[in-house]
């Protein structure tokens, strides 16, 4: 019986394999998490300047109104900073909801800081 060489080849070029497959598969993961909490974000910021810029309502209510809707959709830690001001833009009266939120990570190993998504609507006059 010889000894070959080659025993044991495949498994060490299957593990290789599996990290670099792994590693790619947890970058996707990563990226698709960060790309929905922020579409999640901009469209609970933007319900929140709708709602922020009725007639019969105010900012305080489309604040908490996309505190709500963040709280229920994702986590109460991403709706820890929201701000609602009134702007103009182009003649026009604008509220604007501007919300902070932490970046999702995965693994120890990812990019850190902060997300910060705007949503707009025209003020409507009573």
């Amino acid at each position: 019986m010889r000894d070959d060489p080659e025993r044991g080849s495949a498994v060490v070029d299957f593990t290789l394999v599996a990290v670099l497959v792994l590693v790619l598969f947890l970058g996707v993961v990563q990226v698709a998490l960060a790309v929905h909490v922020r579409a999640t974000l901009v469209d609970c910021a933007a319900e929140g300047a709708r709602v922020a810029g009725r007639a019969d309502r105010g900012p305080q209510d489309g604040a908490a109104r996309t505190r709500a809707l963040i709280g229920a959709a994702l986590s109460p830690r991403y709706a820890e900073d929201v701000s609602v001001r009134q702007t103009v833009v182009d003649g026009l009266p604008v509220v604007e909801v501007t919300v902070s939120a932490p970046l999702p990570v995965v693994g120890l190993l990812g990019p850190t800081g902060v997300l910060t998504v705007d949503g707009h609507a025209l003020e409507e006059a009573p």
